[in-house]
């Protein structure tokens, strides 16, 4: 099987300050701290002769290359996006960036905000903003009801509270 893949719908270009700067934070570190040491190392192991053989050469070279592939994917990500830093006009509706509080059907109570793509990393409560359940939310108002389908069936939820800023 070969490695082409369909080409899927295209991420959102929207980023809060937060996830820039981490993301900016993580391409410095990168092509700063973590990049130099194994330049040097494999012109040490290429300076030893063979190529073909050396191992330190051909494990550098691969580590090499997953590094400026993160950077070359970072660089141009940066490049495209759009920092959103101020809140809505309307704060009583869900936008980009909102915490929202919602409520389903049994009363548990769960906390989500709505982030890029880049940033919806883990548990943290961040969902992307491509996220059916994001989508499902995007222009609601408290007490408004939002409908998402899951794999295990369609889910109801309650919105209590909408804000935008620090939790």
């Amino acid at each position: 099987m070969g490695r082409w893949r369909p080409k899927g719908k295209p991420a959102s270009k929207y980023i809060t300050p937060e996830g820039y700067r981490r993301l900016n934070e993580e391409l410095q570190r990168l092509w700063k701290e973590e990049r130099p040491p194994i330049t040097k190392s494999v012109q040490e192991a290429a300076a030893q002769g063979d190529r073909s053989e050396n191992a330190e050469y051909i494990y550098g070279k691969k580590q090499l290359r997953e590094i400026d592939r993160r950077i070359r994917f970072l660089s141009k990500r940066l490049d495209g996006m759009t920092v959103v830093d101020r809140p809505p006009e309307d704060p009583g509706k869900v936008f980009f960036g909102a915490w929202v509080e919602l409520e389903d059907d049994d009363g548990k109570l769960e906390t989500y905000r709505l982030v890029g793509p880049d940033e919806a990393v883990g548990s943290d409560g961040l969902i992307s903003i491509d996220a059916p359940l994001a989508r499902a939310l995007l222009g609601k108002r408290v007490d408004d009801e939002a409908r998402v389908r899951t794999p295990t069936g369609e889910r109801c939820l309650y919105i209590n509270r909408i804000w935008y800023g620090r939790p």
